[in-house]
């Protein structure tokens, strides 16, 4: 990030801006929004500026004495901006020239108006039509009540500070006020419905404080695949305890001021044990706060989210469940793999390679019979182990398998070989990120299963005519 974003005090400052025609014109009009002084140094002035009371038309001629004191300088004229930098730099006074970002010293971003809200899009000079693109979509997201509420906001903050405790009792009162029964008073201009939301909103800061904890699921690592929910989940948290597959991109997403604590594990080092983890989520949500437990993939999809909900509730502490995208479906989908197709396979088993005590134990002869497709978690350190136990059941090494390594990222990879070959494959690729395991399923699409590896179901006949009859 090479511009820091800020919000500039211009309240009785001046503003001197260079050039009286289009390009100052659109300077100003932003200007005119707040309380500054606006001064213009044109030969000549556009005629919407020259009949706005707030613009001071100090001269028709560039003098650099003319600049001092300002708060700001914007030059829009192409003749002059680099004279104009220069001076204004050389008096230690912010300077934007319009459409010269390596001369100036600030930008200036694209604005929605919610007046006290404000939000201020950049793009660091780079791409001013995606910057007013995303303007108009955040626009059309934001209500026009937002200035009224939050400008009602501003003149109660003294009282709300002498009525409810400040940190946490505090925010959430005003999470309450912008998004709960004052606010909705506000917008319908019902002052009596608005004086008994607010001192609802009182009273319930008042109560002991009830921590609770949301389980969250971060999905399989791209952000732009965080659920809604979990979404607000993550800007609501106090307190966030983390997984290692959860995404720095997904971590962003969160409140700035929210306490991060690592929980995750790493394979063959020492690691939090399960019930230290849940020691901490007790313990975070005792102290009144809303923690929120971040999973990668889904939190009950060999997340251990049952475990840590059956620990809270023991210990009396609500628990709500945010779902997410699991891995293996995720990655499937990144890397255009149908977990189940027409006419191939109409089932997919999920399954974990680990365990306590190592590989994990599962029904290796009927996951070998023909025509089966399983997704592996956790199965990269132990493909050898799972590709052994499988042939030695019976499966065909000519069995097609998938692998995906950091799916939905960036980085994610597409590796296709046999179950015959997996371990060796392993180790030709150099896999070593988060990887899921398809058995069974092709990246070629029609190569999924061979049908020479599908055996028929016998059925027999009286029973058919009956599912027939019945179907009838």
């Amino acid at each position: 990030m090479r511009y820091f974003p800020i919000f500039v005090d211009l309240q009785g400052r001046r503003v001197v801006v260079v050039g009286g025609g289009e390009e100052a014109l659109r300077k100003v009009r932003l200007l005119l929004k707040t309380d500054a002084i606006i001064e213009v140094i044109a030969p000549q002035l556009h005629a919407e500026l020259a009949e706005s009371s707030r613009v001071h038309w100090v001269g028709t001629e560039f003098r650099p004495a003319l600049l001092d004191g300002a708060a700001l300088v914007c030059s829009a004229d192409k003749a002059l901006n680099a004279q104009v930098s220069a001076e204004a730099q050389a008096r230690g006074i912010p300077v934007n020239a319009v459409d010269e970002a390596d001369i100036s010293t600030f930008i200036v971003p694209s604005i929605v108006d919610r007046d006290p809200v404000v939000v201020a899009i950049g793009t660091e000079g780079t791409a001013p039509v995606l910057g007013q693109s995303i303007r108009a979509k955040i626009d059309g997201l934001l209500p026009h009540s937002l200035g009224k509420v939050a400008a009602r906001a501003q003149g109660l903050r003294e009282r709300v500070a002498n009525l409810v405790p400040a940190g946490n009792r505090r925010r959430a009162f005003w999470h309450d006020f912008f998004f709960g029964g004052p606010r909705a008073a506000l917008e319908l201009d019902d002052d009596v419905a608005f004086d008994l939301a607010f001192h609802d909103a009182v009273y319930a800061q008042s109560k002991p404080a009830q921590g609770r904890v949301s389980l969250v699921g971060a999905g399989p690592g791209d952000p732009e695949l965080l659920t809604l929910k979990a979404h607000r989940k993550l800007q609501e948290a106090d307190v966030i305890v983390y997984d290692r597959l959860v995404s720095p991109g997904v971590l962003e997403l969160s409140r700035r001021d929210a306490v991060r604590i690592p929980v995750g594990k790493t394979p063959f080092e020492v690691s939090p044990k399960q019930s230290e983890i849940n020691a901490i989520l007790v313990r975070e949500a005792g102290k009144g706060l809303h923690v929120v437990r971040l999973k990668g993939g889904d939190p009950y999809m060999f997340g251990r989210g049952g475990e840590e909900q059956a620990a809270l509730e023991a210990a009396g502490i609500t628990v709500d469940v945010v779902p997410g995208i699991t891995a293996a479906m995720g990655c499937a989908a990144a890397a255009k793999l149908p977990l189940t197709q027409r006419g191939q396979n109409r089932a997919i088993t999920f399954l974990t390679a680990a365990s306590d005590s190592g590989l994990a134990d599962h029904d290796w002869q009927a996951l070998s019979k023909p025509g089966q497709v399983f997704a592996i978690y956790m199965g990269l350190n132990a493909a050898g182990d799972v590709s052994a136990r499988l042939l030695a059941a019976g499966i065909r090494p000519s069995t097609p398998v998938t692998l995906v390594e950091n799916g939905t990222l960036p980085t994610e990879r597409v590796v296709e070989t046999t179950i015959g070959q997996l371990w060796e494959c392993v180790h030709t690729h150099g896999l070593s990120g988060p990887t899921i395991i398809y058995v069974g399923l092709a990246k070629a699409g029609a190569a999924t299963i061979a049908s020479a590896d599908i055996v028929p179901f016998p059925v027999r006949e009286d029973i058919r005519d009956a599912i027939l009859r019945a179907a009838s």
